[in-house]
């Protein structure tokens, strides 16, 4: 338990750190990374030059000092993070040199005003926070290693199969060499695939969703090309033009929190931009593999037809369902999904599942509050960081 000086001097803390918590996590993460060179085997790389992991940071350091009186508060974000570190192998040894950085960090940035009550105030607070975190993470091991086929951190796949599913989009079909059946998995969780790409100094890790049901004797996930975007997807399109069937990459156990509620009876609206179609595929193929009865509509919005991928098979698992309905959406015929489309399409009594470019998501999220829709029925994934959406 904290002391009731530390929570206050936290909490006080608070109003800084919502102005400067990027300045501190940006100096966190440099230091760390200098004196740690061996972390960035596990850290994706193009999270950090896009400042988006800082972010994330940011916004976390930020959350707990308002709530370090409520910590139960943070629970629901500590499992969403927790289930990237399971999933990238992070562990309980590491807490104590992100601590270290990160009061360095906040005593730099925030100079004499960070007095040494400040200081020992966070360095008590920051090893709460941090057991929180451990105990979350240790039963996320445990369930992921201790379930029938299960395993800890990595295992060598081999490719078996590579697709095309668009101009930009390329499936990749993956075992596990030693042969054990796989675990199965919620639809719409992701697996991380680790691999060492020649001329890169360190491993690079990269988190993909699960674009198949869990009713196969594979993992399935769908790789888009990133040619557009800066940093270039180093991982993403090392896949594309160097992995083909019969190589072997490594692979963590499925996570994440985004995943498909497969007890509720509640109508389901999917909705999705560009690559964040791939949860969604996973989610339609389950509901279609296992007859749901419940209304599903399907709502995809590309920027063009030879970018869209999984046409067909979109069409045949909508026709599989006793309620299903499809729609495509092309910007450069259709323009952006609208509110009064969604309003149209889109029950007020359905769970929404949203997944696509944080831009394009905090639009879907605005449309659907505007039409009623309640802030526990809509749910959405980042890919990389979480963080905070404008919606």
């Amino acid at each position: 338990m904290l002391s009731e000086k530390t929570i206050e001097i936290v909490k006080a803390t608070a109003p800084v750190l919502e102005v400067k918590g990027k300045e501190i996590t940006t100096y966190f993460y440099k230091t760390m990374f200098a004196d740690h060179p061996e972390l960035l085997n596990i850290f994706n790389h193009a999270n950090q030059e896009k400042g988006r992991q800082q972010t994330a940071l940011a916004n976390t350091v930020y959350a707990a000092a308002k709530y370090i009186d409520q910590l139960e508060v943070l629970i629901p974000a500590v499992k969403q993070i927790g289930h990237k570190h399971r999933s990238l192998a992070v562990k309980p040894e590491h807490y104590p040199i992100v601590g270290e950085y990160l009061l360095k960090a906040i005593k730099e940035v925030l100079g004499e005003a960070a007095t040494d009550d400040i200081i020992n105030a966070w360095a008590e607070a920051y090893g709460v926070i941090a057991k929180v975190f451990i105990d979350v993470e240790a039963e996320m091991y445990k369930e992921a290693s201790e379930q029938s086929g299960g395993w800890l951190d990595f295992k060598e796949f081999e490719v078996v199969d590579k697709k095309e599913e668009s101009s930009i989009i390329t499936s990749f079909y993956l075992k596990p060499k030693d042969g054990v059946k796989l675990p199965s998995y919620l639809p719409g969780q992701y697996i991380t695939i680790k691999l060492q790409i020649p001329g890169e100094e360190y491993i690079l890790n990269r988190q993909y969703s699960l674009s198949a049901a869990p009713a196969h004797d594979y993992y399935r996930i769908s790789v888009k090309k990133e040619m557009e975007q800066k940093p270039e997807g180093k991982m993403s399109n090392y896949l594309h033009e160097h992995v083909s069937i019969g190589d072997t990459v490594e692979v963590s156990a499925p996570a994440g929190d985004f995943h498909l509620d497969m007890e509720s009876k509640a109508p389901i609206a999917l909705i999705s931009g560009g690559v964040g179609i791939t949860p969604m595929m996973s989610m339609l193929e389950t509901l279609a593999v296992e007859k749901s009865d419940r209304p599903v509509v399907f709502i995809h919005a590309s920027r063009k037809e030879e970018v869209h991928a999984f046409k067909e098979d979109t069409k045949q698992f909508i026709e599989q369902l006793q309620d299903g309905r499809g729609y495509v959406k092309y910007e450069h015929i259709d323009g952006y999904i609208s509110e009064e489309f969604l309003k149209d399409v889109v029950r007020q009594d359905s769970i929404c599942y949203v997944c696509g470019p944080a831009p394009f998501m905090e639009v879907i999220i605005r449309h659907l509050k505007a039409n009623g829709i309640s802030d526990e029925h809509i749910r959405y994934e980042f890919f990389g960081p979480a963080m905070t959406l404008q919606a």
